[in-house]
C-alpha cells in the first residue's frame, strides 16, 4: 500500500461526515419530533424504539450484504464508490418520503415504511464505505486514519446542534433538506478516492441453490455461502433480541404484576440481563454464522464486536432519549434546542478527544484506551442520572464526550487490526451488528421500559434505562479481556 498524504486522509473519510449528519439528525431530532407529533405522550418511547429497531434490522442485513458485494465488485470505478453513489442518490428520494409521511400524510405507519427504505439505501453506501480504510491505508497509519474517520463521525454532533436542532420543531422540511445536502456533498468529495478495481471476481457463489431441499438442508446450504450467512446472522440476532430480550422483560413484568416496588426492581434487573444477554448471545451466534470458519479461527473479532455493541448501545440510546429526558425530567423549555446545546458540548469534547486519541493509539496501543473509555463513560452517565439541572447535565456531557471520542477512534483502529485485509468489507459489514444492533438493543428494549416506568412515576423511566446504559459501559470494558491486542509498539517504529 502507498503511504497516504493529508488529502488522502480527507477523501477516504469525508463521507462519514454526511452519513453522520444524516443519522444524527434523524435519530436525535427529526424522528423523535415526528413520532411525538404522530403518537403523543404515552407511547412515544415505545413507538420510537419500535421504529428504530425495525429500521436497524434492515441496516444489519443491507450493510453486511453491501460490504460483501463491494468486496467482490469489479466495477471500473473501484469496489466501494459505486455503492456509495447509488446509496446516496436513493437517500435523496427516501428523505423526502420521511418528510411527507410525518408532516403531510401524518401517518406513523407511512413514516415507518419510509424509515425502512431510508435504512436500505443508506446502508448500501455505509457497507461499502467501511472497506476504504482497510483497502487503502497502511497498517501503521490506520490509527491516524481512524482518528480522521472518528472526527468526521463526531463533528456532525456539533454541526447539527448549531443548525438542524435549532429549527427542527419550527421548519422540519429545512432540516430534511440540510441532511440531503450533507449527504450529497460528502458523496462528491469521496469521488476522487484512488481505488484499484478488482480484476477478478471471487469464484465462491453468493447464494446457494435451494431447490428440492428440506428446511434443514436449506439452512445448511445458506451457511455455506457468504450472502446466505448474512441472512442467517440477521435472523439470529433479531430472534435472540426479540425472544430472549423482549420476552424476558415481558415475562418478568407479568410474573411480578401487582407487587409494586418488587415488580419495578425485577423489570429493571430483567432489562439489564436482556440487553447484555441479547448483545453477547446475539453477536456470538450471528458472527459465527456470518463469517463461518473464520470466526472460530479469530474469536477475538467476535469479542471486539461485542465490546463495540455494548458501548454504542449505551451512548447511542442516551443520545436518542436526550430530548425526551430534558423535556420530561428536567422540564427544560424548547427541549430540541436544549438538546442541541447539549450535543454541541458532547460533540466538542468528543471531537477533541478523537483528535488526540488516534495518535495515542498508534503510539501506545488500542486496548487500554478502549477499556478506559468504557469506565469513563459509565461515570459520566451516573452523573447524568444524578443531575438536578441543565448545568450538571452539561458536565456529564463533557465526560461522556471525552469517553466517546476516545472509544470511536481507538476501538475502530483495534478492529481494523483484527480483520483479514482481503475480506475487510465482509468482516466490517458484519460488524454493523455493533452499530445497528446497538439501536435494536438499547433503544428497542429501552423505549418500552421507559414508558413502563414512566407510567409508575413520571420521568422514572429515563433514570432507570440510563442506569442500565451505565452498566453496559462497564461491561464493555470488562469483556475487553477477551480481545488480545495484536498491535505492538514496534509497528509504530517500523
Amino acid at each position: 500500500m502507498k503511504r497516504l498524504r493529508r488529502w488522502d486522509f480527507l477523501t477516504i473519510n469525508i463521507y462519514w461526515l454526511g452519513l453522520n449528519v444524516s443519522t444524527g439528525s434523524q435519530g436525535t431530532y427529526i424522528l423523535p419530533w415526528l413520532v411525538l407529533l404522530l403518537v403523543g405522550e404515552g407511547m412515544k418511547n415505545t413507538a420510537l424504539g419500535f421504529l428504530s429497531s425495525a429500521g436497524l434490522v434492515v441496516a444489519i442485513l443491507i450493510q453486511a450484504a453491501a460490504g460483501l458485494l463491494s468486496d467482490r465488485s469489479t466495477a471500473r470505478w473501484g469496489r466501494r464508490r459505486p455503492f456509495i453513489v447509488t446509496g446516496t442518490l436513493l437517500d435523496m428520494v427516501f428523505l423526502v418520503l420521511i418528510g411527507l409521511a410525518g408532516l403531510y400524510w401524518k401517518s406513523y405507519w407511512l413514516l415507518f415504511a419510509a424509515v425502512l427504505l431510508m435504512q436500505f439505501s443508506s446502508n448500501i453506501a455505509h457497507g461499502a464505505l467501511q472497506g476504504l480504510i482497510p483497502d487503502l491505508v497502511p497498517e501503521d497509519q490506520r490509527g491516524r486514519a481512524s482518528g480522521v474517520k472518528a472526527m468526521f463521525e463526531l463533528l456532525p454532533v456539533i454541526l447539527v446542534g448549531f443548525t438542524i436542532a435549532r429549527f427542527v420543531e419550527t421548519n422540519t422540511w429545512l432540516a430534511i433538506f440540510a441532511v440531503m445536502a450533507a449527504l450529497f456533498l460528502g458523496m462528491l468529495f469521496t469521488l476522487p478516492v484512488r481505488e484499484q478495481p478488482l480484476r477478478q471476481k471471487p469464484e465462491t457463489p453468493l447464494w446457494p441453490s435451494l431447490e428440492d431441499k428440506s428446511t434443514g438442508e436449506k439452512l445448511a446450504a445458506l451457511a455455506t455461502t457468504p450472502l446466505g450467512r448474512v441472512v442467517l446472522l440477521t435472523a439470529i440476532f433479531v430472534l435472540v433480541t426479540g425472544v430472549f430480550g423482549g420476552g424476558l422483560i415481558i415475562t418478568v413484568g407479568r410474573a411480578l404484576q401487582g407487587w409494586g416496588t418488587i415488580q419495578l426492581g425485577g423489570v429493571a434487573l430483567a432489562g439489564l440481563v436482556a440487553m447484555a444477554g441479547s448483545i453477547i448471545l446475539g453477536v456470538w451466534g450471528s458472527v459465527r454464522v456470518g463469517i463461518g470458519e473464520g470466526a472460530r479461527k479469530n474469536p477475538s473479532f467476535t469479542w471486539w464486536v461485542i465490546n463495540r455493541l455494548l458501548f454504542l448501545a449505551a451512548v447511542g440510546s442516551i443520545r436518542n432519549f436526550a430530548l425526551y429526558f430534558l423535556r420530561d425530567v428536567l422540564h427544560v423549555p424548547n427541549a430540541a434546542a436544549a438538546t442541541g446545546n447539549l450535543m454541541i458540548v458532547v460533540g466538542g469534547f468528543t471531537f477533541l478527544s478523537a483528535l488526540f486519541s488516534g495518535f495515542l493509539a498508534d503510539r501506545f496501543g488500542r486496548k487500554t484506551l478502549v477499556a478506559g473509555s468504557g469506565i469513563l463513560a459509565a461515570l459520566g452517565t451516573i452523573l447524568l442520572i444524578l443531575s438536578p439541572n441543565i448545568t450538571m447535565v452539561m458536565i456529564s456531557g463533557v465526560i461522556i464526550g471525552i469517553a466517546a471520542g476516545t472509544f470511536m477512534t481507538t476501538n475502530w483502529a483495534l478492529g481494523t487490526d483484527l480483520v483479514p485485509p482481503a475480506e475487510a468489507g465482509r468482516y466490517l459489514g458484519i460488524s454493523n451488528l455493533a452499530g445497528a444492533g446497538a439501536g435494536i438493543v438499547g433503544t428497542g428494549l429501552g423505549g418500552p421500559m421507559a414508558d413502563f416506568f414512566n407510567a409508575a412515576s413520571p420521568g422514572l423511566g429515563y433514570l432507570v434505562i440510563f442506569g442500565l446504559y451505565a452498566a453496559l459501559f462497564l461491561l464493555s470494558a470488562v469483556l475487553l479481556v477477551k480481545v488480545p491486542e495484536r498491535w505492538r509498539r514496534s509497528q509504530a517504529a517500523a
